[in-house]
Parts: structure tokens; sequence; C-alpha cells
């Protein structure tokens, strides 16, 4: 529940980032809908959540406390990039907490290799490059189509398009992420002998999955939003309508195959797709280099960590589990105590295109005598 929570907040900005960047939407409304059908989206479909349960890892040959130690590690770098306001994948920091665990708990071969390319890897290098070609093609079609009308008229109806295609991809986010949660608890579950090999997760699991990545959509997803909605690039509404339909057809299309892909790769390759689609649009690629540099490193910083966690658990037993617990509520506070040293809000969302940890030292002023 806590990796679903900081996933909600971690993943606001792939619904509502451009909506609030465009104003179509007021910021706490956006993030209210985007929280409402995040719990929605999450009854839709089980095919992601069973991927988790019975896919990338052998349920055999895990237990409850290598689960533990893999949500550590995912937890941990889904906060870390959250500071710095970087859209780093939480799938993939759950993915490589996941293994990391199992690896060290019980052994590669306790990891199915084959079904991490396949369903993990492969989808996360295709979809934000599908995803961009498409939202792309989309803006120029959108501006071409719409060239000859009234600029103001366009404005207001493409950010009327927004409200539908934000909450769509708002939609499809629970679809996609809340599984991913369903799949882990259901994953437990199993290794506890409470449920049969290959079980589907029960309705109380869906149901509680909604809910924390719901609540985590709507209290503090401002530091993404503001990089993805400012910081990539510069966004219009036909812009923002045409990424968000594309990331919603993307998202969805995989949650039908049963792909685990990341959402932040999928609605930030829109986001550029979008931006280049518009002719003399500026895009800021240093921004764009930060972030793909951290979705390379995102799998294997988890890993690392889940896997570390892993083995203090394996050998500490009861004792190492209660250090690693603690250890991780005392780093997971200092994050957040960070994150108050320069909030980001409703308020300030939209104020500027960079997130920074430090408090900006003060401009001294003088006076000539």
């Amino acid at each position: 529940m806590a990796f679903d929570f900081t996933n909600g907040f971690h993943d606001t900005a792939n619904a509502m980032a451009t909506s609030i960047a465009t104003g179509a939407l007021k910021p706490r409304t956006a993030v209210l809908v985007s929280g409402i059908l995040n719990i929605v989206g999450a009854f839709l479909s089980t095919d992601v959540a069973k991927t988790i349960s019975g896919g990338i890892v052998d349920d055999t040959l895990v237990s409850p406390a290598t689960i533990f130690a893999g949500l550590v590690g995912a937890i941990l770098w889904n906060l870390l990039t959250w500071l710095a306001g970087l859209p780093s994948s939480s799938s993939h920091a759950l993915f490589g907490g996941l293994i990391g665990a199992v690896w060290v708990g019980a052994g590669s071969h306790g990891v199915h290799f084959d079904k991490v390319v396949d369903k993990v890897l492969i989808p996360a290098v295709a979809s934000p490059v599908v995803a961009g070609v498409a939202a792309l093609v989309a803006t120029y079609l959108a501006y071409k189509l719409s060239a000859r009308p009234r600029q103001d008229s366009v404005t207001r109806g493409f950010r009327l398009g927004q409200i539908a295609s934000a909450s769509l991809v708002s939609l499809a986010h629970g679809t996609n992420d809340a599984q991913k949660t369903m799949g882990v608890i259901t994953l437990t579950l199993i290794s506890a002998g409470a449920l049969g090999h290959d079980a589907g997760p029960p309705v109380w699991v869906i149901g509680a999955a909604g809910l924390a990545i719901g609540l985590g959509t709507y209290l503090d997803g401002w530091r993404i939003i503001r990089t993805m909605g400012k910081g990539l690039a510069e966004i219009r509404s036909p812009q923002g309508f045409a990424a968000e339909t594309a990331s919603t057809t993307v998202i969805l299309t995989s949650a039908h195959l049963g792909f685990a892909l990341s959402t932040t790769q999928v609605a930030s390759g829109s986001i550029l797709g979008a931006g280049l689609g518009r002719r003399l649009a500026e895009v800021r690629w240093g921004v764009a280099g930060r972030m793909v540099l951290a979705w390379l490193i995102t799998l294997p910083a988890a890993a690392l960590v889940g896997g570390l966690a892993a083995s203090v658990v394996k050998h500490g037993g009861d004792l190492g589990t209660a250090v690693i617990a603690l250890v991780a509520l005392a780093l997971a506070g200092a994050i957040v105590a960070a994150s108050r040293r320069n909030p980001v809000g409703a308020d300030n969302v939209n104020d500027h295109h960079e997130v920074t940890v430090r408090t900006p030292a003060p401009t001294n002023v003088g006076t000539a005598a």
C-alpha cells in the first residue's frame, strides 16, 4: 500500500501535467478527477496483475520477507526521483526491487528473465517511441486542421477535449499501474499459502490498491507535474490533447495485452512528440536527457537496494526485517523533509519549469552611493 501510494503521487503528472500547464483544468480539480478515475480504472482489468504475480518471478520460491525487501527498494527510488522532480518509472522501480530481492533471496533461477525481456524491457523501449510518434503526427494534424478558425475558439475547443483525454489517461493509469500493486499483494498471498498457484487478485485487493493509488494521486504529485507540464516542452492545448490521446491508446492497448509498461515513459514520450509536432515549439533536451538517464538506471538501482535489503532480511531474520523497516522510514522521512525546503504545490506548479531541491541563495541587491 505504501508503494502504491508513492506510485500515485509519482505518476499524477502522467495524466494531468499538460492539462494543468495549458489551463484546461485547475490544479486541485485535475488531481481530484485523476484520483477518482485511478480507482475506477483499477477494476477494469487484472491482466497486468497476473503478469506480476505469476510472470517475472517464480512464486514458489518467493517469501513475504523477500517481497518486503523488494518493495523497500521501489519505495525509496520513487521518493528520491520525486524529490528531484524526475519522471522516472515507478513500475520499473517495482520490477527492479523485486528482481534484486528474489535474486538474492532465492537465486537467479527465481527470476524469469525471458518474461522480464518480453513483458518489461521490450515494452520499455517501444512504448515511448510509439507514443511519441503518435503524438507528433496527431499534433501536426491538429494544427493543420485548425489553422483557419479563430485561435481563441481553437484553444477553447482543445481545452475541452483535454478534459476528456486527460480523464482517459487517468482511467488507463489505474488500469495499468494499480494492477502492479495488486500483483505484488497477490504474489505475497500465494507465497504465504493464502491463495492457490496462478490465482488472480481478490476483490478486496483490487479495491485496496485502487484506493491507495487514488489517494496518492490526489495528495502530492506537484513536483513531477511541474517537470512534465513545463519542463520537457512548451505545450499548448492542441499538443496536450494529442499527447494525452496518444498516451491513452498505448496504455490501454498494453494493459489488454498484459504488458506491464511504464505509464511515465509513455506520457513523457507523448509530450516530447507533441513538442516536436508544433513548429518552432521549444523542447528542453537537457531535461529530457536527465529523464532518460533516470529511466536507464531505475531498474538496476532499485534492484541493488532490493538485493541489499533482501540480504539483510535473509541473514538477520525478524531483526533484519525490523532494521530494514527502520532504515527505510528514516530515509523516507529525510527525503520528505528535504522536499519542504523548496516546496511545489497547486499554487506555484506552473510558475517555473524546473524543480530544485535546495532553497535558492538570496540575491544581494546593492545600491550605488
